[in-house]
Parts: C-alpha cells; sequence; structure tokens
C-alpha cells in the first residue's frame, strides 16, 4: 500500500511541476498535456520492455491489448482494467471504474475539468508500451463521472 501511496503522491508532484513550470506560456494546457504524456510514454515503454523480456510473443494486436490490461495494468495500479471492449477495426476503450489517479480528487462534478491532467502521464504510458510492441497508436481518455475513466486506443494503419 505504501507504494501505491508513493506513485500517487509522485503524480500529483510531476503535474504540479509540470503545471507550475508551464505558467508563462499562453498556450499552457496543450503544452503540459503534451509533456506529461511524453513523460509517461517513455515509462512506458522501459516497463513494457521489462515485463515482457520472458513472455512468448503475442498472436495479434487484441492478446497485446489483454496484456496491457491485465500485467501492465497490474504493475503499475495494482489492479486490473475493470472492461475491454473492441469494434475489431482497431479501436478498444480500456475502462477502469476506480482510476487511482483520480481517486485523490472529489467524486463531485467540481473536479470533472482537472480530470485531464491527472490522465496525460497514463495515455503517455499505454502509448509507449505499444510503441515498444510495434503498435503505433493515439491514446485519449475520457471521465464519464468520477473516478471512473475511458482509455480510447485507436491503432494507426499505415
Amino acid at each position: 500500500m505504501a507504494d501505491e501511496t508513493l506513485f500517487e503522491f509522485l503524480h500529483m508532484e510531476m503535474v504540479a511541476h509540470v503545471y507550475k513550470s508551464q505558467k508563462q506560456d499562453e498556450q499552457e494546457p496543450t503544452k503540459c498535456l503534451a509533456v506529461l504524456e511524453g513523460m509517461g510514454f517513455r515509462v512506458g515503454q522501459g516497463l513494457i520492455e521489462r515485463l515482457t523480456k520472458d513472455t512468448p510473443t503475442f498472436k495479434d494486436e487484441l492478446d497485446i491489448l489483454k496484456f496491457i490490461c491485465k500485467d501492465l495494468w497490474t504493475n503499475i495500479f495494482k489492479k486490473q482494467i475493470d472492461n475491454l471492449r473492441t469494434n475489431h477495426q482497431g479501436t478498444y476503450v480500456l475502462q477502469d471504474n476506480r482510476f487511482h489517479l483520480l481517486t485523490q480528487l472529489s467524486s463531485s462534478k467540481q473536479y470533472l475539468e482537472e480530470a485531464p491532467k491527472f490522465l496525460a502521464y497514463t495515455c503517455g504510458l499505454v502509448k509507449g508500451a505499444l510503441s515498444n510492441l510495434g503498435i503505433n497508436s493515439t491514446v485519449t481518455a475520457e471521465v464519464p463521472i468520477m473516478p471512473a475513466c475511458k482509455f480510447q486506443v485507436m491503432i494507426l494503419r499505415t
């Protein structure tokens, strides 16, 4: 439990630091989200490399997404994704009904507009993990109701 608290505290401090350091810039929110996503991207690349070193190769992208939902999520957030959906055309929705990085915020709608800055790092994390497994993607997040969130992964075909 202590490591979860430390991770949540580190994440809050990263968000605060990025937003504080970008204060003079007029495009602050967009730039800050990009910085946080970039940080998560690099961590996701390294983490997935370590987690998959003894794993047999994956059959398809659905297997890779299942690995992200089970193993990667469990290693980071100590629980699996609650729901994985796909349209079988390259779009996946990962739903976490009690996302740890949003639980420190109030459950009311009052902080709903603050949620994106607490999700950018995780979007980058998933995107970096997928990138290291050979999948080019875009990852976005939305918060239907606090502290639940949905991460939408769109596979980019070349």
